[in-house]
């Protein structure tokens, strides 16, 4: 068995650490010159999408073998709508960083991988398939899914976001839910540590928003952010990402192709993260190839947390700040943290769920 990895990101090197354990050496093909080469950014392990599971850290390292260390436990989160306040306290989730940094969690796993990782490659898809028994599409976006007409594409979104310098609490993260500062979007804040913190803003690219530009949005959003802060914030790093496709492989398999990270589906529609299923897709296409289960089969569930998320996704679209100040309000109430925290219930489906009849029937979302 011959085993070619594209991509050298979550998914790609959680494939390849899962396939030495199990006595099978792939080889990994990164376009990019070394690993985590793109903007620096902070992201939110949120344990309301590792349902049953809330400690995903103990989980990666104690079931599968993959050993990461956030640069924070999340043990408080504050909610903000036009009007209103929601603060969550209690274990909701970690920080980590992504990109060029020395601890990212890309960093962070390919030290534990022993398998050759051959950067600035050139070679495609189709090179590969010729070349290798087995190939694990891991390239961190869905356009060779797409190429390969195995991708539903749902929505695709545009975020710009900065690395900021002040003073946070590196355990408390910051969410706004605010149509005027982000149509139909959200906006949050992520520290990377008491010193330096990421702020984002996020919108869909639907007809409501079409002509809305993000550079006009970036700057009351972030003089509310300092506002709320009481700190000037300077900014010492920026991105943008325009257009990014959200979407579904059609099939997890396909022949002795395996589509994991982001060309599986691993963004929830929802608020955009994903580094749980990313993970997961590259340890379970690992497990196939090795007899231990069958891939589609596992990512099953994936496929239903991604489709609960899209309703909340399209649920979000139809409401205005008024909706939003409501929904805020029973967050700060006990229910709220009753439906965040609940051990026995999938929150993200009770809440897709609750939400559907906001939701216009649109083609692609499951009714």
């Amino acid at each position: 068995m011959k085993v070619a990895i594209m991509g050298a990101g979550l998914s790609g090197l959680a494939c390849a650490i899962t396939l030495e354990r199990n006595g099978i050496e792939p080889v990994i093909f990164e376009k990019r010159s070394r690993v985590g080469d793109r903007f620096v950014n902070a992201e939110a392990l949120l344990s309301i999408f590792s349902r049953p599971g809330q400690d995903v850290i103990a989980k990666f390292s104690e079931e599968y073998g993959l050993y990461l260390h956030p640069t924070a436990s999340i043990e408080q989160m504050t909610i903000h709508s036009q009007r209103e306040k929601a603060v969550l306290k209690g274990p909701l989730g970690f920080l980590n960083i992504r990109g060029r940094e020395e601890d990212s969690f890309e960093a962070q796993l390919s030290r534990q991988v022993k398998s050759p990782i051959r950067f600035h490659s050139e070679e495609t898809y189709e090179q590969l398939l010729a070349d290798y028994t087995h190939v694990v599409m891991a390239t961190g976006d869905g356009d060779y899914a797409k190429k390969t007409h195995n991708f539903r594409e749902d929505l695709t979104v545009s975020l710009k976001g900065a690395t900021v310098e002040g003073r946070f609490d590196r355990y408390a993260v910051k969410v706004w839910m605010d149509y005027d500062l982000a149509p139909k979007g959200y906006g949050y804040l992520l520290p990377f540590s008491e010193t330096e913190a990421n702020v984002v803003i996020g919108i869909p690219d639907i007809p409501e928003n079409r002509g809305v530009e993000l550079e006009k949005l970036w700057e009351p959003y972030y003089q509310k952010v300092r506002t709320e802060l009481g700190q000037e914030l300077p900014v010492t790093d920026e991105f943008q990402i325009t257009h990014y496709p959200m979407g579904m492989c059609n099939r997890a398999r396909i022949g002795n192709t395996f589509y994991v990270g982001n060309c599986f589906g691993s963004l929830m529609p929802f608020l955009g993260f994903g580094q749980y299923v990313a993970l997961l897709t590259g340890v379970f296409a690992a497990y196939d190839l090795c007899g231990l289960g069958n891939y589609e089969e596992l990512t099953a569930p994936f496929r239903q947390s991604y489709e609960h998320s899209l309703v909340l996704r399209r649920a979000m679209e139809q409401l205005d700040n008024a909706d939003l100040d409501r929904i805020v309000r029973v967050l700060d109430g006990p229910l709220g943290n009753k439906l965040y925290f609940a051990k026995r219930i999938n929150p993200l489906k009770v809440a897709s769920y609750l939400m559907r009849p906001y939701v216009k029937i649109k083609q692609g979302v499951t009714s």
